[in-house]
């Protein structure tokens, strides 16, 4: 594998390495701007309104479970008779990809702006602000750590599923699984696999930065005073179970979250 990735012939040309991140990083791309487009717009409107909450898990639910590979077959079968040029490939796995990274992008958009603490909302509310006003300006900068999250774990998900656009002649970094499967060439898998996971982290690294200069300091160390008090009332309660105590234990654990916001 090793000699493999150090060979120059596989760093040029139109098959060459680079090309091959190149095209990864352009279907994952392409997806994740779709499904933030789908995803965020409806997670934030659930999430500020109420409505719809349990469509919507099941909505997500049911496409976490489509087989990502069988929904790409059956989407050339129906688009290529209509399609005939590269368009009949690339379409349906795109709209697949899509499929794919709506769910977390959604349900962690809902569970931000739904996670913000309805004294907060209603403090906007007493400074006269409207209901959308209250959603751009109080919930969604509040709702950014859950929300970059989850376009990071979208994110990870389509790299590494990016993959299966090599099944349908298509490009990006499965061409050296497929390639190689046909082959038998094992060094070429194997390193096609560590560029995925490479480019993965890098992804993830580069979105942990990107998070760092959207979301606000203050909203970040609130959310770690909330987690660590979460984490102190499980360690009491779980402690108290072992002594017997139950809920006598649980009840005396202290400080809430709407409490620990407000310091």
């Amino acid at each position: 594998m090793i000699a493999w990735l150090f060979d120059p012939s596989h760093w040029t040309g139109q098959t060459g390495i680079w090309i091959r991140v190149v095209e990864h990083l352009a279907y994952s791309g392409i997806t994740l701007a779709f499904a933030m487009a789908i995803g965020l717009p409806l997670g934030l409107y659930i999430g500020h309104t109420g409505r719809g909450r349990v469509v919507m898990a099941g909505i997500a639910n049911a496409l976490r479970a489509l087989p990502t590979l069988g929904l790409l077959i059956l989407g050339v079968l129906i688009i290529s008779p209509v399609i005939t040029n590269d368009l009949a490939f690339t379409l349906p796995c795109i709209i697949v990809l899509v499929i794919l990274a709506i769910p977390p992008i959604m349900t962690n958009t809902f569970a931000g702006v739904a996670a913000v603490p309805e004294e907060i909302k209603q403090a906007g509310y007493g400074m006269g602000m409207t209901s959308r006003q209250v959603l751009w300006q109080v919930e969604l900068p509040n709702a950014l750590p859950l929300i970059v999250a989850g376009i990071r774990s979208s994110a990870l998900q389509v790299i590494a599923t990016a993959t299966v656009a090599a099944y349908v002649s298509l490009g990006g970094l499965g061409r050296y699984l497929i390639d190689g499967l046909a082959t038998q060439d094992y060094a070429q898998m194997a390193a096609g696999s560590l560029l995925v996971v490479i480019l993965a982290v890098l992804v993830e690294i580069a979105l942990v930065g990107v998070q760092t200069l959207i979301v606000s300091p203050g909203v970040s160390a609130r959310k770690l005073r909330l987690t660590n008090a979460r984490s102190a009332r499980a360690a009491q309660r779980a402690e108290s179970d072992e002594r017997g105590t139950g809920p006598s234990a649980a009840g005396t654990s202290g400080t809430t979250d709407q409490e620990m916001a407000h310091r």
